[in-house]
């Protein structure tokens, strides 16, 4: 009897911590699935973020690119005009752009007839796929990466062609380094081994920083060959760059009227740090938990106290985890305001900077709903309709008390970003041109159903003095409106009725 107590005693125990291990090993398992997950998601939102900043550089950047070579072509093919006036005429032209921009103006031989690069050489062009596309009719073309014969540097073309007569005479080109996508690459600041690129839409690479040792043809890579052909946005872990064979998390971004895909990649390590990190504490308590058990099966008589150790060690990671969880999800909701703060910073005191910041907000509130809801097929498009309504309001310091009238309905995600923008431009529009002019402003905001599946009513109405809308200039805002709309398949009008009403059918759900 004397020795059954011992060894039913030590069964016991070693049973007990049998039991505690598998315990364990499940709660050790499920923290580094949930961890990974959680720093996954961080870090495509962040690369997602950064993938959005370089997307709104490269759309500048091909505005005023295109802006300036067509005011130049106007000029280069006039009647009887002077080198004066072409180079006072370009002077205009390319005013903002980069100091590195250089204009050239070719004849229809290749020949350079005039530019304001002072290293000018008689070189002749007729080889360069930026001039062949426009001699064989293509009337503007963006370059892939090129090495420049005069300077050795990295560069990248924008072509218009020059027709005299309908007959080809000639191309405007203006040459932008690579070194423009340094302040972007600063204003990102992914930190490691991390890199923007610009890339044309036929896989082409255009510019990079850190600037590659080569050009790079990506069309037979996996972002063209499967990611772009399911979405225009979207993140993927990349094993190996196609460059240099890091391994990034990748943002991508197609940018919309331009020959550009935007690209954020982040250094995978890196961003992933925090949770190996937590790997690694893992990993120390376990051995540290294991040599305990060991010492506890060998010396029955402090099991007791062995389980104790054990429990609340178990008790101090739980919470340590659970902190860990808590942190993730604030840098994930920092990482979607990081681009408005961006966006104030490069565009501060200029001219349409706040109205730019409001629509970044509308497309802020989208993400912050997703977030918050965990709805990540489609969103409450009520909710999501008040947000942006209450941001704008506050934007404008508007002490207006909206009244709303909304039906459950719901927004698919991809079309929430254009809900929210449509409904940030009317109500700016009512602030700015409407119901400020009243004494005491009101607005009335409505979604109702439709009678066609998936489609709702949207109406915005004030009580302000109304206009003709035959007459309104139609700058951004309205182009704005006119382009959410038809991203919505919907229809829209404007009408007076004791104010500005507002009223679309707006297809909410795919």
């Amino acid at each position: 009897m004397k020795r059954y107590l011992p060894t039913r005693a030590q069964d016991l125990a070693t049973l007990v911590i049998v039991l505690a291990w598998l315990g364990y090993v499940v709660l050790a398992v499920a923290w580094g699935l949930q961890s990974y997950r959680s720093s996954i998601q961080a870090a495509e939102d962040r690369v997602a973020a950064a993938s959005l900043v370089v997307a709104t550089h490269a759309e500048w950047v091909n505005a005023f690119a295109s802006q300036s070579t067509r005011r130049i072509a106007a000029i280069a093919v006039g009647e009887d005009v002077r080198e004066w006036d072409i180079a006072e005429g370009v002077a205009n032209a390319i005013e903002g752009l980069p100091s590195s921009a250089k204009v050239y103006i070719v004849d229809a031989e290749g020949n350079t007839r005039f530019s304001t690069d002072p290293d000018v050489q008689p070189i002749n062009i007729t080889d360069r796929a930026y001039f062949r596309a426009l001699k064989e009719g293509a009337p503007e073309y963006v370059s892939s990466l090129l090495i420049s014969r005069l300077n050795g540097e990295q560069i990248f073309v924008f072509s218009r062609r020059l027709e005299r007569n309908g007959e080809f005479a000639g191309t405007v080109n203006l040459s932008l380094s690579a070194e423009i996508m340094k302040p972007i690459w600063d204003a990102v600041n992914l930190g490691g081994d991390f890199a923007v690129s610009f890339i044309r839409d036929d896989g082409q690479l255009v510019a990079r920083y850190p600037k590659p040792d080569r050009p790079l043809d990506m069309s037979n890579y996996v972002l063209f060959t499967d990611y772009l052909k399911r979405a225009p946005t979207g993140t993927y872990t990349a094993a190996a760059s196609p460059m240099d064979g890091v391994q990034r998390i990748v943002g991508y971004r197609k940018v919309a009227t331009t020959p550009f895909v935007a690209i954020a990649a982040g250094d995978l390590g890196l961003l992933m740090r925090p949770f190996w990190n937590g790997v690694l504490v893992l990993a120390v308590f376990t051995a540290i938990a294991c040599l305990g058990s060991l010492a506890a099966a060998w010396r029955i008589r402090s099991l007791v106290n062995a389980q104790e150790r054990q429990s609340a060690e178990l008790a101090d990671a739980l919470e340590q985890n659970q902190f860990l969880l808590r942190e993730i999800h604030h840098r994930v909701k920092n990482n979607l305001q990081s681009v408005m703060s961006l966006v104030r910073l490069h565009l501060k005191g200029q001219e349409g900077s706040h109205a730019l910041t409001d629509r970044i907000k509308a497309m802020v509130e989208v993400h912050q709903l997703i977030y918050k809801h965990d709805s990540y097929i489609a969103i409450e498009a009520g909710s999501l309709t008040r947000s942006v309504v209450e941001g704008v309001l506050a934007s404008f310091g508007s002490s207006t008390s909206p009244t709303y009238v909304f039906e459950p309905a719901h927004v698919s995600n991809d079309r929430a970003t254009s809900l929210a923008l449509l409904v940030n431009e009317v109500v700016s529009n009512s602030l700015k041109y409407g119901s400020a002019k009243v004494g005491q402003s009101e607005l009335w905001i409505s979604l109702t159903s439709s009678d066609e599946p998936g489609f709702f009513w949207l109406e915005i109405r004030d009580n302000g003095p109304g206009f003709d809308n035959t007459t309104v200039h139609k700058g951004t805002g309205s182009k704005l409106i006119e382009g959410s709309v038809r991203q919505l398949d919907g229809t829209y009008g404007f009408s007076v009725a004791n104010g500005s009403v507002f009223r679309a059918h707006l297809k909410l759900l795919d």
